[in-house]
């Protein structure tokens, strides 16, 4: 045993600990036999080996060397870009990285692009109730904003979409008035059920309901849903 083992082991076990250790020499990973090594004295009193074999020790190594955060991502990034490495990652693992790696807005936009152009992930992602209506909410915000830029920039604009909202709004009312007008005759001589009865009447509640939203729109510049005539509006 050198000198260099027993002044290793010295630092955590007295003398005669010490001297009887000897007789137990550990087992050298790099030989394959058993022998008093300075490596194998720091394995036996849990210090860090100098020259590590194990994966815990060779993983401790490469923690100790990344502490510096330059260092450190510049490693990360070397090895996050080897195919056998990164198939030795767990899924969970991978998705935990990719979140970490998309904290910055920008480059979650950039990943989320370059992801969709991919049919695959586009179809699978968009299967989720979630997304699909994220994606709608996000198209719908991006036009409201193209819509707002073109008003500041082109006021007659807002004119025409006064035109075309105020045509629409006499067209549907125009639309469920000759509705009517063509369907109720047709009913005579037809039977309902309650049930029938009752579904018909909760869609007329309804109809009442807009009608008196839109009338008070008009006189009073109340343009808002409350959130009883929203679930009312839904048939809830």
């Amino acid at each position: 045993m050198s000198f260099t083992v027993h002044r290793i082991l010295a630092s955590v076990v007295d003398e005669d600990e010490r001297w009887a250790a000897i007789e137990d020499a550990p087992f050298n990973p790099r030989t394959g036999a058993r022998q008093w090594t300075p490596d194998g004295a720091k394995r036996v009193v849990g210090q860090r080996v100098d020259r590590p074999v194990t994966v815990d020790e060779k993983v401790q190594a490469v923690a100790d060397l990344t502490r510096d955060e330059e260092v450190a991502a510049q490693v990360a990034t070397d090895l996050l870009t080897r195919p056998a490495v990164t198939e030795h990652v767990t899924p969970a693992e991978r998705v935990r990285v990719v979140a970490e790696l998309t904290r910055d807005d920008t480059v979650v936009k950039e990943v989320t692009t370059s992801l969709l152009r991919r049919p695959t992930v586009a179809r699978t992602a968009m299967r989720g109730d979630t997304t699909r209506m994220l994606v709608n909410r996000a198209q719908f915000d991006n036009s409201n904003e193209t819509r707002e830029r073109i008003r500041e920039r082109t006021p007659a604009v807002r004119a025409i979409e006064h035109t075309i909202e105020y045509l629409d709004l006499v067209g549907s009312c125009h639309g469920f008035v000759a509705t009517l007008g063509r369907l109720v005759p047709q009913l005579r001589g037809q039977e309902f059920t309650e049930d029938e009865r009752e579904t018909v009447r909760r869609q007329i509640g309804r109809v009442r309901a807009a009608a008196d939203w839109l009338e008070g729109a008009l006189d009073n510049g109340e343009f808002t849903l409350d959130e009883q005539l929203v679930q009312l509006l839904k048939g809830e």
